[in-house]
């Protein structure tokens, strides 16, 4: 079975404009080939129902990567929601299936510095406690991810990885309302460096894989998303190659043109349909796609956890790693076995 009839026009990517809100205040929604130039999120008309003047206020952006080693899967992440920062940075380790991690809440926000683009070294970093750099080239393809940090409890990590594009980028913006914009932009790379823990070092295999995420968006005051993704080799054709997905169900205003699961291949990427999450029970997940493009179980090894209940501000955050299987198709129907492959995902409810 083919799917190319179930993809809306609005997944095939376009021309990226230079600014992803034009000099009406509108923002441009769709499926794009590349970076934009500019993203003047604060220059949105009305994307909340606050005054225009208040739009920084709410906002949130951030810039993570997931990194993929033989032995562990490192997350680290800057984010500015405003009001406060974080820096983060989470080690998977897949021979226990045990988690450590580093986390600092930054106020102000202005300790953390988001990149406004991806293009010619712009820079996201936090350079407190939990020391976590970005620096961004992805007009060639290339990017740099570098930290430490360390505390009594996790002990002492230290890394830095080199990440060069394998595979055609992700770069959606999303309605999440009428104006209300989510923009994200995720790519595949190989990663070349090392991991160092508590003073042992760990260097990067051929298999070594990055995705870099970089997130703007207006999220409404109550929200909720799942996202899962995958990272590595496989076999294709008979032949090792780079390959990932990402799974994401938040709140697009219409899931069938306004989404961003797709495949990634070395050289190529292809759009997936609407995916719906269904968790099982705290270990177990299952991911499947309208029309039967996905059809996925994540076994969860272990999690990091946010958890703050309150009436005004609430936290319900998971961020999950562990192992893969079931499939994905492409549009021309070819099935996918990713049995055995790394998972990583996150269940987030949010009323901020």
């Amino acid at each position: 079975m083919k799917f190319y009839e179930f993809l809306s026009p609005e997944r095939l990517p376009v021309p990226t404009p230079e600014n992803v809100i034009d000099e009406m205040g509108r923002c441009h929604f769709g499926t794009f080939v590349g970076e934009f130039e500019r993203m003047d999120f604060h220059k949105a008309k009305k994307p909340t129902t606050l005054p225009n003047f208040m739009n920084r206020t709410r906002l949130t952006e951030w810039e993570a990567a997931e990194i993929n080693f033989d032995e562990f899967v490192l997350l680290t992440a800057v984010c500015d929601m405003f009001y406060a920062a974080t820096s983060l940075t989470i080690l998977y380790d897949k021979r226990t299936k045990t988690c450590r991690s580093w986390q600092e809440i930054l106020i102000p926000h202005t300790k953390a510095v988001i990149a406004n683009n991806l293009l010619r070294g712009s820079k996201t970093f936090a350079d407190k406690k939990v020391k976590v750099s970005f620096v961004n080239n992805f007009e060639k393809g290339e990017a740099r991810v570098s930290g430490c940090c360390s505390d009594n409890k996790s002990g002492k990590i230290k890394y830095n990885v080199h990440l060069t594009r394998v595979s055609k980028p992700s770069v959606v913006v999303i309605p999440f309302d009428d104006n209300r914009p989510l923009y994200s932009q995720k790519d595949l790379f190989s990663a070349e460096g090392y991991i160092e823990i508590d003073g042992k070092r760990y260097y990067s295999s051929a298999e070594s894989t990055g995705i870099i995420d970089d997130h703007k968006g207006y999220y409404p005051r109550r929200s909720h998303y799942d996202w899962v993704t995958t990272l590595g080799k496989t076999d294709i054709g008979g032949k090792k190659e780079f390959f990932g997905f990402n799974l994401t169900r938040n709140q697009s205003i219409d899931h069938d043109r306004y989404n961003e699961n797709l495949i990634w291949f070395e050289g190529n990427a292809t759009r997936l349909t609407p995916v719906v999450f269904e968790h099982k029970h705290e270990k177990l997940w299952h991911i499947a796609a309208d029309y039967g493009m996905v059809d996925i179980y994540f076994d969860i090894g272990d999690e990091f956890k946010l958890c703050l209940p309150a009436k005004i501000i609430e936290f319900d955050y998971h961020i999950t790693f562990g192992e893969l299987r079931g499939f994905v198709r492409d549009p021309d129907g070819k099935k996918y076995i990713i049995d055995g492959m790394t998972g990583i995902g996150e269940d987030k409810t949010l009323l901020f």
